[in-house]
């Protein structure tokens, strides 16, 4: 999920995680320190961290929860190869009561990134591709507006977000309905940032890094992910396919924040951009993939992935976030934000989050041999993140550095602001009177969102947008050839609003432009 609009992007990042504290550190230093000595310049651990942390964990799950309104979590942690703690709170849909239990399926979200990035350190172990092999000749018809780009961007430059796209190329695209073949075909239209040294959050870049490699292995990604990973280390609850999701009969129900509650409203298939966001699974499962990254590949005695091929990937490999003033930089690898905690270790992290509803975080602490997951059945508050960050926290110092729910709270609230140019506006009180709406009517086109059709329904314009014109809203006169319209969707929050502008007739002929899909400049249909 991201916000076009927004330069933060999704929760997942590293502009989130500095409230943590990130860091260039190297990802991997020694796997881990026994006892409490503190390795480098790292703190000494508390004296009964990790016991007193997980008799708190009960505690601090419920207190999140109560606090934020989220109907339900499940929480994990695992040491090395060993499951510590996995239990389920709250319930799966709210006002009901079937509960969550360790082995409940949630929607992970981004959290689906370093998953794949995995999935890709197998195919670079079996010689199948490496994180440096460009990805247009495996993705046919694959193409960015920059011809030298096209040419040279690698898997790497798409799984750390440095290809030069913009944030969130193409998320407006799935919004519309397009398929993952079309999105990916319609990057080349997107204007490109710096290569290399821009970080630009964006779904469908790594997307494509994960089509390359699944072409590569001569399989499908959804395929090629249970192969590889899933199968192997007996993730019997985890999937790629969203089909999988919805036949299970444990399984979360999404909630969104509306008007300032949490309600089971929608649905979200993240097929499209499935190595990016559409993994689902549960934390018992997410445990046994964490304990693989501990073991830097290797996992209950069995060696899955060499070191030297997933290294790369929770290594730091581009700052993606500069702070307003001197201090750490967020920096991301290939599909993980690699950071450090506020003792000094090194830590390996990411967030998930749609807000139609879903809300996860993860964070590894090489050092300490620890990892703990958060899922939760609501939108992005903060609440996942919370339970992580308290966790570690106990582990670390004996006590919590801070509060940290109102931290991340505040720091993801833009998330709920409302998308579009006239949201919060008041209608002018004396506007001027349109054209004929028969003069707006006909087919519009659009090289990157593709043709828009626009109709009379009695007295009210109609636009149809997408594929098969699926993605639909009226058109409200405003002033003059102005109109207002109601996006929907991940990237519209609820109170979002846009304006949709004709020019009729002069020499550029005639044109209309969407304000909500312009921000790449991308949003003017011709007739």
């Amino acid at each position: 999920m991201t916000h076009p609009r927004s330069a933060l992007p999704v929760i997942a990042v590293a502009a989130v995680l500095a409230l943590a504290g990130c860091t260039a550190e190297p990802a991997y230093a020694p796997r881990h320190v026994s006892g409490d000595t503190p390795a480098g310049d790292a703190v000494e651990l508390a004296a009964d961290g990790l016991d007193g942390a997980l008799e708190e964990l009960p505690a601090i799950v419920e207190r999140v929860l109560e606090e934020s309104g989220v109907p339900g979590a499940a929480v994990a942690v695992v040491k090395d190869d060993e499951l510590l703690f996995a239990d389920g709170f709250g319930v799966k849909v709210i006002g009901g009561d079937d509960p969550i239990d360790k082995e409940t399926v949630f929607q992970i979200a981004s959290m689906s990134k370093p998953i794949g990035a995995t999935v890709v350190a197998t195919q670079v172990d079996a010689g199948v591709v490496d994180w440096d092999t460009p990805a247009a000749p495996l993705v046919p018809g694959f193409a960015l507006s920059d011809p030298w780009v096209t040419d040279h961007v690698t898997i790497g430059d798409l799984y750390a977000h440095r290809s030069g796209l913009p944030m969130a190329a193409g998320d407006d695209l799935e919004d519309v309905g397009y398929d993952r073949d079309e999105v990916l075909q319609r990057l080349r239209f997107e204007p490109l940032d710096p290569f290399r040294t821009t970080y630009n959050y964006a779904n469908f870049g790594m997307t494509t890094g994960a089509q390359a490699v699944a072409n590569a292995a001569g399989v499908d990604w959804e395929t090629l992910s249970e192969q590889e990973l899933y199968e192997p280390l007996g993730m019997d609850s985890t999937s790629s396919r969203y089909e999988d999701f919805v036949a299970r009969d444990d399984r979360a129900t999404l909630h969104a924040l509306v008007g300032g509650k949490f309600q089971p409203l929608y649905e979200r298939d993240p097929d499209a951009q499935s190595p990016a966001g559409g993994v689902s699974s549960n934390v018992v499962d997410i445990a046994k993939w964490m304990s693989l990254i501990i073991g830097q590949g290797s996992s209950a005695g069995t060696d899955l992935i060499d070191s030297e091929a997933l290294t790369p990937a929770i290594s730091a490999e581009v700052v993606s976030g500069h702070p307003p003033f001197p201090g750490r930089p967020g920096m991301y690898g290939y599909g993980f934000n690699v950071g450090s905690q506020p003792s000094g270790r090194v830590t390996l992290s990411h967030s998930g989050a749609f807000t139609l509803g879903a809300a996860t975080n993860f964070q590894i602490v090489p050092e300490l041999g620890l990892g703990v997951v958060a899922l939760t059945n609501a939108g992005p508050v903060g609440a996942a993140e919370a339970i992580v960050a308290e966790f570690l926290d106990r582990v670390q110092f004996g006590e919590s550095t801070r509060d940290w729910y109102p931290a991340y709270n505040g720091a993801l609230a833009h998330y709920y602001a409302p998308a579009g140019d006239l949201a919060g506006e008041t209608a002018p009180a004396d506007p001027a009177a349109s054209g004929p709406l028969e003069s707006f009517v006909g087919t519009w086109s659009n090289e990157y969102f593709g043709d828009a059709v626009v109709e009379l329904d009695g007295d009210t314009l109609v636009v149809k947008l997408g594929p098969d014109g699926g993605y639909e809203f009226d058109l409200e006169p405003w002033d003059g050839d102005t109109f207002a319209f109601v996006p929907t969707g991940e990237n519209a929050p609820d109170g979002s609003l846009s304006s949709a502008t004709f020019a009729l007739g002069g020499g550029a002929g005639d044109r209309m432009t969407l304000q909500f899909f312009d921000a790449n400049g991308l949003g003017t249909w011709t007739r």
